[in-house]
């Protein structure tokens, strides 16, 4: 079947398996403590501006979350997100689980807008009660959103003002951060890590088999990290083969490379739907592409194509998603283009 479900459907980038290939006959130390995690964070920290010493490797990005929101966190705080966030929706009440609440703002297709942020920040120390409550202590954005949309440069300095005007730490989910950075947008690597106290660039979802990097921007690094790594469970003995993928994935631009195959893809996909007169929910300039399907003829897509449900639209229409990864071909969009075109036929 063809699947256009998501991001993370294929193993890994074929130099990413070279190079884990390439490492069979080698011995390393363990626990991110090796030679080639050294090199790994020494070229992300190029690229960003930041300390290898302040990057550090996770598995997966709800753990990546989970560990960046609860270490940063003081006990009494919570973590503001839009309502649409990951950390507020898809993950399993982990963040929760810390024993820090995650409080939400309207999404604005995915977006939380500054002005609205501030309003709510206000509203919470003009309660004569606050001290009873769970104070809003970090504010959580993804990018791109769970939508597929993308801040502008201004709308992160704004929501980075506000942070700093009350004493909040700001914090990205980029578990599609090659996609977002692909896309048409004035935001870079470096203005990420100007802007935000912590973000991680995504390996999972962008080329690599598996992983995360988490980035501490401002040597922020919370006490005894690797400790607290180990505690959450999610500290990898063979470190190396993390540090290998990133290691990999920023030698010679490969991350922006297979990145921007997915938006040209992405781009391709939305003119092909466009022409067939099928109706977006939203406008994505990203790799996820949302679709408004009529139910029948969803049901008969779904069994020839793998997609995934989003929401409903109304009645007879559900919203799916359309997800073009780094390894998407022109073959897999002229497939798809082939079977849509004679159930349209039916």
């Amino acid at each position: 079947m063809l699947n256009f479900s998501s991001d993370y459907i294929k193993t890994c980038h074929p130099e990413i398996l070279k190079t884990l290939q390439d490492s069979l006959a080698t011995t390393h130390t363990g626990y991110g403590t090796d030679d080639i995690c050294a090199e790994a964070k020494k070229r992300i920290a190029e690229q960003t501006g930041t300390d290898p010493e302040d990057i550090f490797f996770v598995s997966g990005g709800t753990q990546t979350n989970q560990l960046a929101i609860d270490t940063m966190l003081k006990e009494y705080e919570g973590v503001i997100s839009a309502d649409t966030g990951h950390v507020n929706t898809h993950e399993a009440g982990a963040i929760e689980y810390t024993g820090h609440k995650v409080m939400h703002v309207p999404g604005h297709n995915g977006l939380i807008d500054a002005g609205e942020l501030k309003d709510f920040v206000e509203t919470f120390y003009q309660d004569g009660n606050h001290e009873h409550m769970v104070f809003p202590g970090m504010v959580y954005i993804s990018f791109p959103t769970e939508y597929g949309t993308l801040y502008t440069k201004k709308q992160l300095a704004d929501i980075a003002a506000v942070c700093r005007e009350y004493h909040m730490i700001f914090y990205l989910d980029g578990a599609r951060l090659g996609y977002g950075l692909a896309a048409d947008t004035d935001v870079t690597l470096r203005d990420i890590a100007e802007l935000t106290d912590a973000f991680y660039i995504g390996g999972t979802k962008v080329g690599a088999m598996l992983g995360e990097a988490l980035v501490f921007t401002k040597h922020n690094t919370p006490s005894h990290f690797v400790h607290r790594l180990k505690k959450h469970g999610a500290l990898m003995a063979k470190g190396w083969i993390m540090g290998a993928q990133f290691e990999t994935l920023f030698r010679d631009g490969l991350y922006g490379r297979i990145s921007a195959n997915a938006i040209e893809k992405a781009r391709d996909l939305r003119r092909g739907l466009e022409k067939r007169g099928f109706r977006f929910w939203l406008d994505s300039p990203t790799n996820q592409q949302f679709v408004v399907l009529e139910n029948g003829f969803a049901d008969r897509l779904q069994k020839e194509v793998v997609l995934s449900y989003w929401e409903k639209a109304d009645e007879e229409h559900t919203v799916y998603r359309f997800a073009t990864n780094w390894a998407t071909t022109g073959e897999d969009l002229d497939e798809l283009w082939k079977v849509m075109d004679r159930i349209s036929a039916l």
